[in-house]
Order: C-alpha cells, then structure tokens, then sequence
C-alpha cells in the first residue's frame, strides 16, 4: 500500500542517518542536544512568556527533555526505521505540509537565542526538511542569570534588542554590536511596523551579499558584521545600496570584520624609534621625483578659540618650517561631523597625500574616506581606536602629569588639589590618576578634587569656593581669544594667579617624526609587519610631551621633578607601577609590577585619592557627548 509522504522519509531517514555518522565517527553527539542537560535550575533567572512568535527554523537546535531526543539525529533528521508508529506520523505531517501547510504552532523554550521543542519535534523535522525557513511557535524564555560572562552579556543585550524590534533571526557574538546597531539605524523604541520592516529589507541585502564571501572561516555573526559595516556605511546610504555597491563595499571593508573577529587587537607604538632603526625599504620604491607632499590639518573650529587646537596649529607651522622643500600644508576649520565627509572629499580631491583629523569626532567619516582612499594616509588624534585602515595618535600626557601632581602635592598648604578635565574620554583618566599619583607620591595625605568643564552646570569658581581649592590643574595652554593665567597649574594666593608649571603638547615634534617616518618609507613598511591597528602613542622621550616649570616652583621641588623627568626619559620610572588602588577600594596593579600600555589606555576608574566621578554621557552638554559617544571611557 502506498503512503504519501513515504519518500519523503525515506529521504529524511537517509539524511538522519548520515549526520550519526558524520557525528559519531568524529567523536561529537550524535543525537538532539537536551535542554534539561544543558541548564539547571540554579543558573536560570527567571521565565519569560513570550507567546506565539514566528521563530527561525535554524535557531531550533534540540529538544527540551531526552524522552524522543535519540529519534532524531543532529540535524533533526529521523533515525527508525520507516514502518514504526513514528514513520507513519512523521509521512502524514510530510503531506499536509504539500497540501495545505503545517499550521499548528510547536512549543518550545527559548535558551541564549537557540530554542528546543517541547512539543512538536515531527513537525520541526518535517519543515527542516522541506527547507522551511520559519516556524510558528508558542515560546517561553528562559533567562541565565546575569554574569561577567561574554556570552551571557552578549545575550542581554541581545534580549534588549529584540525587544525594541521585534527581529529574532540575527545572531551575535561580539559585545555592544546589537547596541550600536539600535543606535546607528536611531529609531525610537520600540519600532514602528515600517521601521522594521525597512530594516528587514536592509539586513536582507547585507546578508545575502555577505554570505556570498568567503565567510566560513570568519568568526563573526551576521549581526556582528552589519554592525561592523554600519559603522562605515551609514544605515541612510545602505538603503539606497544597489547589489554591486553591497559587494564592492564589503570587499573594500573586509579589513574591518578581520579586526573585530580578532578582538579588536591594537599595535601601540610607543617610540618614534620603534620599526625606524633603517631606512624602510619601501623609500627605495617611493617616486624620486621633487613633487612635494601634501598635508591637511582637519580642525573643528579655529585655533584662537582652543587651546587644543592651537597647540596642533603649532605643529603645522613648525612642519612648514623643517621641511620647506617636501610638503606644502593647509588647514581647514569648522570641520564638524556633518560637513567632514564632503570635506575630505574636497582635499583628497586636490591632491591631499596625507590628512591629519585632530578630534575624535572625525573618525567614522575619516575611516570610511581610508576605505574609498587606500593611497591616502589619513590618521586621527585620538586614542585606543581599533581600525586597520586609519591609524590614531596621541601623546603620553600622563607622564607630564605626573610630574604637575608631586609639584602640586609638595606645595599645597591644606592637602587639596583641584583637577579640571575636559571630556571623559580614553587618555583623559590616566592623566587625572597619573596626576593623584604623582601627589600621593610626596603627600600621602593630599586629595584630588576632579571637576569636568564639559558637565552640564559646570562653574569652577563655585566649585573652588565650595571646596575650599587653592592650587588647581587646569588646561594645558592659552586659549589665543580668551587668553588668562588660568592655565597649566596654577596657585590662587588673595585673588590672585601664581603660574607654577605648564605641560607641554609638542605637537610640531610628533608631526616632524611622522612626515620623516613617511617620507622614509617606515610608515609603509608598518603596515605590511601587522596584522592589527596601529595606535601611536609617544611620551616625554619622544620630545612631544615636555613640563616647564616658573621660578614660583620652590627650587627643591624644581630639583626633584627634573629628576623624574629625566628618569621617565629614560624608562627608568613609569607613573603606574608598583600598587595601586581604586576608589572603590580594588588593587588595579600589584606591588613590583609595571601595568601594560593597553590597560593604561583603557582605564575607566579613579584612584583612591580621587574625590569626584567619571560622569555619564547624560551630565555633559551637548558637544561633549558627542566626543564621548566615539571615544568615551566606558
């Protein structure tokens, strides 16, 4: 007697039977994964009802119990032999699947983003085999407690987003993409049905364009990957991408997926003479010809009103001086995040061979206009930046910081030290902990009082008062518009400002090494040694960081802090080594133990004698939060 639905098993069965095998001889399990087996009841949160949802058919994985889990191989393929009461109910879901469609829901449980049936194996295997993409399923959450774990907090953040827009069929593997990807396409929550599915649409294109790449070895999920490429491409321009702009792009980002697959991995070059010893080989095939370089400086707005700025417009007058005959250079102002786009067009346009961003904000643009533009050299002043493409510099500052802190720590006359800082940026805090360190280290009893310019209500002369604060740390230069004494550190004795010392941002110096670090072929030849993001990140050696001190500095604190200097010159002391303690009461670095480049890089924490916060994005004004929303301490 014939029965429908009967080839069908048969071919399932053949399938099922291959996957035990495959499975089996390369020592994996052979059957459906078992829930029950996988949790226990100690590490679940809480349940949560979901309802009925339409589910991915290839996020369901297993089965919830072990009661039918050895009936299926892996794959959900049956495993008896046909003839058994199983077979026959398994041929009749295969033909009502023909005629009219399985329309029953399953039940299952929802476990960090994979589901297993409670009910309704049969008709999962039945529509796995037919190729089925979804599922309609009644689906409870189960939710891991929360924990320090990556994948645990990959799959909150996961949860979140899911909330907002209802889109179950992305995966992730990397913390913070689901995130940035609610934050880059900035819809409101929760989305609209047309914002959903506009996404959809997108994520669609993305998706088959890169699934057509060779990805097998990529350890990215998709999610991961558009969160990557959205970063680049923004989410208005992906709309509107065509299927050979989606593959062109892809190719030409391709660098960026390796980067964050690998964790994001940054070279930091610490020395100007790091890779520099010989003359690159690259210089021999550099053209020999007498047409000079040239350079832009990108600012965001003009250097009389920034301190900042102007020290960077030092740098660019200095390098018209030393290299008159190689490089020609301009600067462009009012360069904002709307406008610096279309800007670097414009001076790659002209010719630009090399582009100096000096503000953070810059880099997104920056970055993709180094995608379009592989010739270019296009770096960005900013720090702990992990892209392949575009390489960001800095300065040690710490270092001169930590001298300003024993000045300031020898001289206070109440143990109190005013800090004022910028923006709670990477670079930023190791300058207040390195300047609390610097204090402690001739004061143990003197207290850093941190204040930022960029909070919203600031007022330094309230803050002061209210404190009680007579020496202060403020910026590092003369704002050329708005020139005062009120800079460097500086005593307030009856009303008055005493200037005691001032650290030095030597930009002219990093800009000379770097153009001969280029013009050599060094820079080049960098590129071809790693793998990783270069971040250049020179200190008081390399002569872009200095310390100048007046004769208001007593001449025995004089005496002792050229000392440091010239130790931290030499390498001999660094101003975090040995225990060091957070506010909180945390030891951050053990006893004899120097801490590493990248974790001075990424400190997001104040050390014991700190009095003051880290302020979140939600204190700043306006400007300042969009600085920290690119390179904020997290």
């Amino acid at each position: 007697m014939f029965i429908m639905g009967a080839a069908e098993y048969q071919e399932a069965l053949k399938l099922g039977k291959k996957e035990y095998r495959t499975r089996s001889s390369s020592g994996d399990f052979p059957y459906l994964p078992v829930l029950d087996e996988l949790i226990s009841n100690e590490n679940i949160q809480t349940d949560q009802y979901l309802g009925l949802v339409n589910i991915p058919l290839e996020k369901v994985v297993g089965t919830s119990t072990a009661g039918r889990t050895q009936a299926f191989a892996a794959n959900f393929m049956p495993l008896l032999e046909y003839g058994s009461e199983f077979s026959l109910k398994w041929s009749s879901l295969s033909e009502a699947q023909l005629n009219e469609g399985i329309r029953d829901p399953i039940e299952c449980y929802e476990y960090m983003n994979k589901y297993y049936v409670v009910e309704g194996n049969k008709r999962v295997s039945v529509m796995k085999f037919f190729e089925a993409v979804s599922i309609p399923a009644i689906v409870t959450r189960k939710i891991p407690k929360y924990s320090e774990d990556k994948n645990v907090k990959v799959y909150y953040e996961y949860m979140h987003f899911t909330d907002v827009t209802r889109i179950n069929t992305i995966d992730f593997s990397k913390e913070g993409m689901s995130t940035k990807i609610l934050e880059l396409v900035g819809e409101k929550e929760p989305w609209s049905d047309d914002a959903r599915e506009e996404f959809k649409r997108v994520l669609f294109d993305f998706s088959r364009a890169f699934e057509g790449h060779n990805i097998k070895n990529l350890k990215l999920e998709l999610g991961d990957a558009l969160a990557v490429f959205m970063s680049i491409f923004t989410y208005e321009e992906m709309k509107n991408m065509t299927e050979d702009d989606y593959d062109r792009n892809i190719i030409k980002s391709w660098n960026e997926f390796l980067s964050v697959e690998s964790g994001r991995k940054i070279d930091i070059i610490l020395d100007p003479t790091e890779n520099n010893s010989k003359k690159g080989l690259l210089s021999y095939f550099m053209p020999q010809n007498n047409q000079k370089l040239k350079v832009a400086f990108l600012y965001p707005r003009a250097p009389e009103t920034s301190d900042w700025i102007y020290a960077h417009e030092l740098g660019r007058q200095y390098l018209e001086e030393k290299f008159p005959d190689k490089i020609d250079t301009i600067s462009v102002y009012d360069v904002k995040p709307n406008n610096v786009e279309s800007i670097l067009d414009d001076v790659i346009a002209e010719g630009t061979n090399i582009i100096f961003g000096v503000a953070p904000e810059m880099m997104r643009s920056s970055l993709k206009a180094a995608i379009e533009h592989p010739n270019v050299k296009i770096l960005n002043c900013s720090l702990n930046a992990p892209h392949r493409y575009i390489r960001t510099y800095y300065a040690r500052m710490y270092e001169a910081k930590y001298i300003a802190g024993m000045i300031a720590g020898a001289m206070t006359d109440n143990n109190k030290i005013a800090y004022i800082a910028d923006y709670p940026i990477y670079g930023t805090t190791a300058n207040i902990n390195a300047f609390a360190l610097g204090a402690l280290c001739v004061n143990p009893r003197a207290k850093v009082y941190l204040e930022w310019s960029s909070r919203k209500g600031y007022d330094i002369d309230n803050f002061l008062k209210e404190n009680d604060l007579r020496y202060v740390s403020n910026q590092d230069m003369i704002t050329p518009r708005h020139a005062s004494r009120e800079f460097g550190v500086y005593q307030i004795e009856n009303g008055k400002t005493v200037n005691l010392l001032v650290p030095i941002w030597n930009w002219g110096m990093f800009y000379e090494k770097m153009i001969e670090s280029i013009l050599e072929g060094n820079y080049q030849s960098q590129e071809t040694k790693t793998q990783k993001a270069l971040n250049y990140w020179w200190g008081m050696s390399s002569g872009a960081i200095d310390i100048v001190m007046s004769k208001n500095v007593p001449y025995r604190v004089a005496l002792l802090a050229e000392h440091i200097k010239k130790d931290i010159i030499k390498g001999e002391v660094t101003p975090f080594y040995g225990e060091i303690y957070a506010q909180d009461g945390r030891q951050i670095n053990k006893a004899n133990k120097e801490m590493r480049p990248e974790d001075i890089m990424k400190m997001d924490y104040l050390v014991e004698n700190i009095v003051g916060h880290i302020p979140d994005k939600s204190e700043l004004i306006d400007k300042a939060q969009n600085v920290v929303k690119i390179q904020g301490v997290e």
